[in-house]
């Protein structure tokens, strides 16, 4: 696959994609967005945690930030940049959870007895990766409303819709950068009818190729 980024003004901060024929777990979409170094090095999540934080800073109470696509990294950033800054919580002790979801057998998340207490009755605020269909987010919210929780809000480095559910999904990059991205079902899918082959099957941990 041959990949591109488009660059921005600000440091550390520029998305990189290949253009092709991907499969994810709802649906095939005509780009990979690449955001492993995004989501890995400190100084480029700590850019992000920057950019995505300047929509909460006084809007919005957070208490925990429960991180997909292991966005762990992110999420602390994003903790960091909010309690640096006097953000509201409502924590007993004043600070702001970062917790990783548990999947069982049919990829539904869980959560143990130790870290129910982090979702129930706290404002809870779900980072993925990349978002296409909204699918995922979507079984997110219904999980930690399952536990008690509230929605305090959505983001992602890269989502290709801008509201799930209602609520609106902030991110660093949208389809202004990628204009002709497209995400479509898998019985709807033009490569698919055209006998293009799949480059390579994708999540938000990553690809792997095809062939």
């Amino acid at each position: 696959m041959e990949f591109h980024r488009i660059r921005t003004r600000k440091s550390n901060l520029e998305l990189k994609y290949a253009h092709g024929h991907f499969v994810t777990n709802h649906s095939h979409t005509n780009y990979y967005i690449d955001i492993t170094t995004l989501k890995t090095r400190l100084k480029e999540a700590e850019a992000v945690a920057r950019e995505l934080v300047t929509h909460y800073r006084s809007s919005t109470i957070v208490d925990t930030i429960l991180c997909l696509d292991d966005t762990q990294v992110i999420g602390a950033c994003v903790a960091k940049e909010l309690t640096s800054a006097g953000f509201m919580s409502l924590n007993a002790h004043e600070t702001i959870y970062v917790l990783t979801p548990e999947y069982n057998s049919n990829s539904q998340l869980i959560f143990r007895d130790n870290t129910m207490p982090m979702i129930r009755g706290k404002n809870v605020l779900i980072l993925m990766a990349s978002v296409s269909s909204g699918i995922t987010l979507h079984k997110s919210m219904e999980c930690v409303q399952y536990y008690g929780g509230k929605v305090a809000g959505l983001s992602a480095i890269y989502s290709s819709t801008n509201e799930v559910d209602g609520i609106p999904v902030v991110s660093v990059f949208n389809q202004d950068e990628l204009p002709d991205y497209h995400s479509y079902n898998y019985h709807d899918c033009p490569f698919c009818r055209q006998g293009i082959k799949i480059d390579a099957l994708v999540n938000g941990f990553g690809y792997s190729k095809m062939g």
